[in-house]
């Protein structure tokens, strides 16, 4: 069996004949744009590569595509044939090749939808109201909102809200190499960061491959890096996600100094070290240690002290130590 066909076979039902992305953003004029961080992923072995990191797609399954821009992704996505691929891309001078490709669904008798929206606004539950289908997001992502998509998808995951309603919605995204490494990142590694922690306390990310720069139309400063990323069925703690969200922020605010020194700027000048040394020992937790040096399970025990000293001084959880000073109290 030849290579291209043993490719067929892998990456599942053959599509019509069409047009190569390559050609289609010739014939279109498409040309991406630095403002909305685009790059075009040509190769459609990369693209089938992605789509099966994502693992097994049933035919009853919902496959919502981030970003499909010319559609090179989506290709390799409809040959798996889900029950439905939901687009949602912001920029309408796709509406050319992602037709195209609606054309080319339905004889696979599969629901095709686009949406022309900001996905930082998308509302999932509108479109899909109910949770009898099972979930993947699947997307080559805009470097400039890449991570604040995904703190985003966080708090929706430990909220059981949006796309994660199910608690078996994976995520496989492309991210620049750097911030796939930093979610990945194990203790003790110099990439580990706030990202880190925050995305092995609710899922379990594995890094799948990296993608050379030169592999995207423009070429980026960078290699990317895919990431799957599977909500863990019991996370790894209850507490509200803004607070060990705001927690963990400000450990590694000062990822550099003893981790005291970023958890000190939660409270007010007048209890700092007084509170600080109190919580880090009620935490079992040293506090010379880095940042980067700190468990999950550590951050947490900071995040649950933090969180039983807010019940006696609620007034410190709006505490914003780069916020402006107080003025000195006049005195008669």
């Amino acid at each position: 069996m030849s290579q291209a066909a043993a490719r067929i076979l892998n990456s599942g039902v053959r599509l019509p004949p069409l047009p190569t992305i390559r050609e289609l953003v010739k014939l279109y004029k498409l040309q991406a744009m630095k403002q909305l961080s685009q790059n075009f992923l040509m190769d459609e072995r990369l693209t089938d590569k992605i789509v099966k990191s994502a693992g097994r797609i049933d035919p009853r399954d919902i496959v919502l595509e981030v970003g499909p821009g010319p559609g090179g992704i989506t290709r390799s996505i409809l040959r798996r044939q889900p029950q439905r691929l939901m687009l949602v891309e912001k920029d309408e001078r796709f509406t050319g090749t992602l037709q195209l490709l609606k054309e080319c669904a339905r004889p696979l008798d599969l629901q095709m939808d686009i949406y022309y929206e900001d996905i930082l606004r998308f509302n999932i539950e509108q479109h899909v109201p109910d949770t009898e289908q099972r979930i993947h997001l699947i997307g080559n992502l805009p470097f400039a909102i890449s991570t604040r998509l995904l703190i985003n998808w966080y708090a929706d995951v430990a909220a059981r809200r949006g796309a994660f309603r199910r608690n078996d919605t994976c995520m496989t995204l492309t991210f620049q190499k750097e911030v796939a490494e930093r979610i990945c990142a194990d203790l003790g590694s110099e990439q580990r960061s706030r990202l880190s922690i925050m995305s092995q306390i609710w899922t379990e990310p594995v890094l799948k491959f990296i993608i050379p720069g030169k592999a995207f139309v423009p070429k980026p400063q960078v290699d990317v890096g895919v990431v799957k990323l599977i909500p863990l069925k019991q996370p790894k703690t209850e507490l509200p996600f803004a607070l060990v969200e705001r927690v963990v922020r400000h450990i590694f605010s000062m990822r550099q100094k003893y981790c005291r020194r970023g958890y000190s700027t939660l409270f007010p000048p007048e209890m700092r070290e007084e509170t600080t040394n109190k919580l880090f020992e009620q935490a079992d937790v040293v506090d010379t240690l880095r940042p980067f040096e700190l468990s999950v399970a550590e951050c947490l025990r900071l995040a649950e002290v933090y969180a039983e000293h807010l019940e006696s001084h609620p007034e410190v959880a709006t505490y914003d130590y780069r916020g402006p000073k107080q003025p000195p109290k006049c005195l008669d």
